[in-house]
């Protein structure tokens, strides 16, 4: 499965930049395949640990912002994996056709 999750400290004013850095430090410390970009970190895996670290990463942030918010889509998808990797080979594969 993939996940795509943002986790948004509020209350806590228009930088957010350290407090991101710390749910991103419980990403990179879990070994499991992410990315990270300006809006999202993806992280692949299963259900169980997935959850798992973004739990972890949600309560890092909360541990040093008065209210937290939550962004997640997933793709659960039995049997795929490197999917990160995968779906974007795809993805240029196609638009080198044209």
């Amino acid at each position: 499965m993939i996940v795509a999750f943002s986790v948004t400290p509020l209350g806590v004013g228009e930088d957010v930049g350290e407090y991101v850095a710390d749910a991103v430090r419980v990403v990179r410390a879990s070994g499991l395949p992410h990315r990270t970009d300006a809006m999202f970190t993806s992280l692949e895996g299963e259900w169980e640990e997935c959850m798992d670290v973004v739990r972890r990463a949600v309560a890092a942030v909360e541990a040093r912002a008065p209210r937290v918010s939550l962004v997640l889509k997933a793709d659960i998808r039995p049997g795929v994996t490197d999917g990160l990797t995968s779906k974007v080979e795809t993805v240029d594969r196609h638009l080198s056709e044209s």
